[in-house]
């Protein structure tokens, strides 16, 4: 009866080229075996599942194939093919964690003076070498410091700082990485590809952070994934065997943060309770998307044009204010840290949302206005999203909302001529649909509807729920039912950000001047040869 092999096993690299994300380790052994500058005791060290043994087993080949010491093993003589299948008589590995005595340490070090029996080299690799003896250690240093020409120590540990100095000074030392998540993701879907497995970019995504660096923890997980999919893979189910947290609780917690709903927080976090989700994992990955909208607020240009919900991270971008950000991403880093402390689970994650909630900015449209706008506007602007909830949606060139009664009445014109920024700051509007307002221009009020012009740089604004949201507001200030047609175009004039931008600039020059010219800030300069940091300056409100 046919048995089938688990992934780790079966894409376990043999050779130096299958290796993923270890490239200064290959680079390094690479040329040192071209140029016959071999080493007797190499140390590899790095956290599970990374490639150290893989990188072992490829070396020994390296060494022992029979056309030669070379980077590229044949992988189909003798020795390579026993290698490959864990029978060659002159490769010999032990794991230290089992092996811990000295007696083992001399019989294999007694071994080791004979010659090889069909290899050029015979190879010892001692696995988890850090749970040696310090008597096993010391019986080691001598053989380690002068070994016969024709053995290899090849050595692995997770935890170097536990192996002797002596040993180490003995030894080429070789860190290896953790893999980064998108290489783990690629490699992923090569497996997929190969296996005839249809998966979708999130679940990779969701696959390779849970590996959290380890490609055999991956391939592991991946074989649990295609087991429990029952040959697909899919979101919903990744995120279930997973425990992992639906990114649009995440999206709609921080898009009430921004309206200052905190009933509406709390009803999320009463949803997420009810499906028993991991309160911890939220926060966990709460943090890593503020984490990405740090990124994408300071460093546009590192959120990558395929990232997965790339307008949405653009969009938090320009509704928060850096520093709140950042101030958010404490928050919830620290609240992970009191969860252990608090009452129960849901009581330290409610209070750390209801913490974000007291330490929100009373502007909220700050943001927009901000010196970054420019850059995270121009990022958002492109790639087009997937998401369902909270969704920012690619417009079309006109978008029209009506309501369902029909008005009957003549909008004045005046109200909308030289006061729309005034407007819109008595709207009952917050968040994402202020920032549509604020992002607006007037183009025409005609009797029985008004027209509005958004940037380009803001059509990812024009989402279905922020125009309903801005048509409710202006029918209430109105008190009359309004109907809303939006269009994206040049602004030939000021929108009401522009407006408070320009504003808001004016105020920092007059602050700024006001402090250069007073006489007891000049003394300080000279006195002390200070340095007036301008960006510190604050117009009092």
């Amino acid at each position: 009866m046919s048995q089938t092999q688990v992934l780790a096993r079966k894409w376990r690299p043999k050779s130096f080229s299958e290796l993923t994300g270890q490239d200064h380790v290959v680079r390094a052994l690479t040329n040192a075996l071209e140029q016959k500058r071999l080493h007797h005791a190499y140390l590899f060290t790095g956290t599970r599942g990374i490639g150290k043994t893989t990188i072992a087993r490829i070396l020994a080949k390296a060494l022992n194939c029979q056309t030669g010491v070379s980077s590229t093993p044949c992988g189909v003589c003798s020795a390579c093919t026993e290698i490959d299948g864990g029978r060659f008589i002159d490769l010999i590995e032990m794991d230290a964690a089992s092996n811990t005595q000295v007696e083992k340490m001399r019989e294999l070090l007694e071994n080791a003076l004979y010659a090889p029996t069909v290899a050029r080299y015979k190879v010892y690799i001692i696995d988890e070498v850090h749970m040696l003896s310090k008597s096993a250690f010391n019986a080691m240093l001598k053989t380690l410091e002068e070994p016969p020409e024709h053995v290899k120590f090849i050595l692995a540990t997770t935890d170097p700082q536990k192996i002797p100095v002596t040993v180490l000074s003995r030894c080429l030392q070789f860190n290896l990485k953790q893999i980064p998540v998108q290489l783990i993701a690629a490699h992923l879907k090569h497996v997929l590809e190969q296996e005839h497995i249809s998966c979708d970019e999130t679940s990779l995504q969701l696959l390779a952070r849970s590996a959290q660096g380890s490609m055999r923890d991956a391939l592991s997980i991946l074989d649990q994934a295609i087991a429990f999919g029952e040959g697909k893979i899919e979101e919903a189910g990744m995120r279930d065997m997973l425990g992992a947290i639906d990114q649009s609780y995440l999206y709609d917690l921080l898009d009430a943060l921004s309206q200052k709903d905190g009933a509406k927080m709390l009803a999320i976090a009463d949803a997420m309770e009810n499906r028993s989700l991991s309160l911890d994992a939220a926060l966990q990955d709460m943090a890593t998307l503020l984490h990405r909208v740090a990124l994408a607020q300071v460093v546009p240009s590192a959120i990558g044009e395929d990232a997965p919900e790339r307008e949405q991270i653009f969009a938090l971008a320009k509704v928060f204010l850096p520093e709140d950000i950042q101030l958010f991403y404490q928050i919830a880093i620290n609240g992970r840290d009191d969860l252990s402390r608090a009452p129960d689970e849901y009581a330290g994650f409610t209070m750390t949302l209801m913490r974000m909630l007291a330490f929100i900015p009373d502007d909220m449209t700050a943001a927009s206005t901000g010196g970054q706008d420019k850059t995270a506007a121009e990022a958002a602007a492109r790639g087009p999203s997937s998401r369902t909830n909270a969704e920012i949606k690619r417009p079309s060139s006109s978008v029209t909302i009506e309501t369902t009664v029909k008005p009957d009445f003549d909008i004045n014109l005046s109200s909308f001529s030289d006061g729309w920024r005034v407007m819109v700051n008595q709207l009952k509007l917050s968040g994402l649909a202020k920032m549509l307002a604020q992002h607006c221009e007037v183009k025409n009020v005609l009797p029985n509807e008004i027209e509005f012009c958004v940037p380009e740089t803001h059509k990812h604004l024009l989402d279905k729920a922020y125009q309903e949201r801005m048509q409710t507001a202006l029918r209430e200030h109105l008190g009359k039912p309004v109907r809303l047609k939006f269009s994206i175009g040049i602004i030939t004039g000021l929108t009401p950000a522009e407006l408070g931008s320009r504003e808001k600039q004016e105020k920092h020059s007059q602050a700024v001047a006001a402090i250069e010219s007073d006489l007891f800030v000049r003394e300080l300069v000279e006195h002390f040869d200070a340095k007036l940091i301008v960006s510190s300056i604050k117009p009092i409100q």
